[in-house]
């Protein structure tokens, strides 16, 4: 009998360990050095702002996310953001953080991503649910397409009111930033010389907005694309011109094949890398 338990106890160990050498993700800090959970926590409970920077598909992008925001919330007050919310649409979710509408009325009211109900109705109710401000930061889309077909100076001939949903203009826009000129790269062929204005709109819109709602002594928690804030390029370039002095940290996701060692390209992407298995599922 004891024989049988002891050998029961080496098999429960060795599956364990098994699962161990089979993570879903691995966590490092920019130096591509393998970093804890609990390390990062403490590291981004010390900063004014986090922007966390997502696959959209990727669930293990979305339970981080969610996961970080419980943790940090045991360690400051919150505010939260996110590109998902279009500034149009910030009256429509302050109803629904206020219980004013339900769901339903939410989904009727504002132009919510197809994966809302999975990926980011979880952050939405856990702000609702701990009284928390929610941002709505992003620029209205067709405001961000007016600008890839027409350029930034299209924006001259918005209407006062929908001027408020935007960053001031003139929108700062530096085309050697890294991030805008690797858009042209990538889409070469492709590409018009509008398009990275379009992403720039969003950055410093998004930016704004943060800083609009940014309270001295919280933690504001934003969560955007990865590409918007990798590099400390985007979102940050834009905070950064106009708050130097706050200190802002970057959570960002990549994907590769070995989990084991962070590969070269993906160093110095953000302050802490979660490194997801490219086998990973997605959402959508």
């Amino acid at each position: 009998m004891k024989k049988y338990i002891l050998f029961s106890i080496s098999c429960c160990i060795m599956s364990i360990i098994a699962a161990q050498n089979k993570p879903a993700y691995i966590l490092y800090n920019a130096n591509g050095k393998k970093v804890s959970y609990k390390k990062m926590i403490r590291s981004l409970t010390k900063k004014d702002i986090v922007l966390i920077g997502e696959f959209h598909n990727n669930p293990i992008s979305h339970w981080m996310e969610l996961e970080i925001t419980k943790d940090c919330k045991k360690e400051r007050n919150l505010v939260l953001g996110a590109e998902m919310f279009e500034q149009d649409n910030q009256g429509a979710l302050n109803l629904y953080l206020q219980g004013k509408i339900t769901s339903n009325g939410l989904d009727s009211m504002a132009r919510l991503w197809k994966n809302y109900p999975t990926d980011y109705s979880p952050l939405v109710d856990f702000a609702k649910e701990n009284n928390i401000a929610f941002a709505a930061t992003n620029i209205p889309r067709k405001y961000a397409s007016l600008v890839s077909r027409r350029g930034l100076e299209a924006l001259d001939s918005l209407s006062t009111e929908e001027k408020k949903w935007i960053a001031p203009l003139p929108i700062a826009y530096d085309p050697e930033l890294p991030g805008y000129k690797n858009m042209m790269v990538m889409m070469a062929g492709h590409a018009t010389a509008n398009m990275p204005k379009a992403q720039a709109v969003k950055d410093a819109t998004m930016a704004y907005f943060i800083l609009q709602n940014f309270v001295p002594g919280s933690l504001f928690i934003h969560y955007n694309g990865s590409y918007h804030s990798e590099n400390h390029d985007g979102i940050v370039w834009h905070l950064q011109q106009k708050r130097p002095e706050l200190s802002i940290a970057t959570v960002t996701t990549v994907s590769q094949q070995n989990l084991h060692q962070l590969l070269k390209e993906n160093k110095n992407k953000a302050d802490f890398i979660i490194c997801v298995d490219e086998d990973m599922t997605s959402t959508y």
